[in-house]
């Protein structure tokens, strides 16, 4: 519990104070966001073109650092394989996102890498945590809710799988960031979530033993541990960011910061066993997502558009609500699916260690 205390203290003081400078730099070298025509014309969101973007690179760099600071202490925890393997994940996705974020800023518009260049980036950087997850972290084969499954994907399948998530889940997280603080704030609940599923696992890891985990006992423990440290110092990071991304905000996160945060997010997923459950504790962009492949099957197939705008939150804007609004609301909405997903995770848990008892 202390080493998660330290992880999250420091992030947010990293994120705190490191952040003003990342702004006054970013100021000084001319780095705004552009903003795209195609945005909610009734709402000023062109007034906040040049508001300094590439502000991902303060919640990556802080969460580094928690997680750095939590292993100082004397007799501290450990360094485990699946707190490394995290890291890179997040720090590889924070450098796709932050390519995106310069050439579109070099380009004086909201349109950086180019889809297919995005996409190879991001596939490159998860394949990359799929074979240390598979080779190295020893990650269960089988999917998982809370709890692992009956069906074994084999090795090649979770590396598939792996890919699959993290694509998925940093682009959801990307989609999401478009208004301010929306992501931020909202991820702020998923990290809460997986500090307290992590820490659970690390605290009764004979559950997990009998499903016949690679890493059990003080191994199994030591994992389930460092990654409650990352998904503290995540945790950290994005409050501390939000207190200058929060409407109005002074900084963006950019790609820099919505593709970290969404491979953290899958990477914690993947790693705690809990793959099925992500899109309720990401429940926001989960809806996020939905509603812009329900808006594109929808238009492509009927020439109808079931929402006024997509992503969903840019239809609540058009629709008369005022950008505060929607965001609190949104806010509500992500506390909402990862109180669910706590009780679902805790029910199925006790559940399991009565079973086991």
């Amino acid at each position: 519990m202390i080493a998660m205390l330290m992880a999250a203290g420091a992030a947010f003081v990293v994120t705190i104070f490191f952040t003003p400078v990342l702004i006054r730099s970013l100021r000084a070298r001319g780095i705004g966001q552009q903003i795209r025509d195609d945005g909610p014309i009734e709402h000023p969101h062109a007034a906040k073109a040049g508001t300094p973007t590439m502000g991902g690179i303060a919640i990556v760099l802080a969460t580094v650092v928690g997680y750095l600071f939590a292993h100082i202490r004397r007799n501290s925890i450990a360094f485990a394989t699946p707190g490394w393997a995290l890291i890179a994940l997040i720090v590889g996705l924070g450098f796709v996102g932050w390519i995106d974020d310069y050439l579109g800023v070099r380009a004086r518009r909201n349109m950086g890498l180019r889809k297919r260049g995005k996409t190879l980036g991001i596939v490159l950087v998860a394949a990359a945590f799929a074979w240390l997850a598979v080779q190295f972290v020893h990650t269960d084969t089988h999917l998982s809710f809370t709890q692992p499954l009956g069906i074994d994907l084999g090795k090649a399948g979770l590396f598939l799988w792996v890919i699959l998530v993290v694509y998925a889940t940093s682009n959801a997280v990307n989609l999401t960031d478009g208004l301010d603080g929306l992501a931020a704030g909202s991820s702020v609940f998923t990290f809460a979530a997986f500090m307290i599923i992590a820490f659970t696992e690390f605290r009764h890891p004979d559950i997990y033993a009998k499903f016949g985990h690679q890493a059990v006992g003080q191994v199994f423990a030591a994992q389930a541990l460092d990654q409650a440290v990352v998904a503290a110092a995540m945790f950290g990071a994005c409050a501390g960011f939000l207190w200058w991304n929060a409407a109005p905000a002074r900084i963006f996160m950019g790609d820099t910061g919505s593709l970290a945060i969404g491979g953290a997010m899958a990477g914690l997923a993947l790693l705690t066993r809990t793959h099925l459950l992500l899109p309720l504790l990401a429940g926001l962009p989960t809806i996020e997502t939905l509603s812009v492949i329900a808006q594109i099957i929808s238009y492509r197939g009927f020439r109808k558009r079931v929402l006024r705008m997509a992503p969903i939150h840019h239809h609540f804007e058009v629709g008369g609500w005022s950008e505060f609004t929607v965001i609190v609301r949104f806010w509500l909405f992500a506390g909402i699916c990862v109180a669910l997903g706590v009780g679902i995770f805790y029910a199925d848990f006790l559940r399991h260690g009565l079973d086991l008892g």
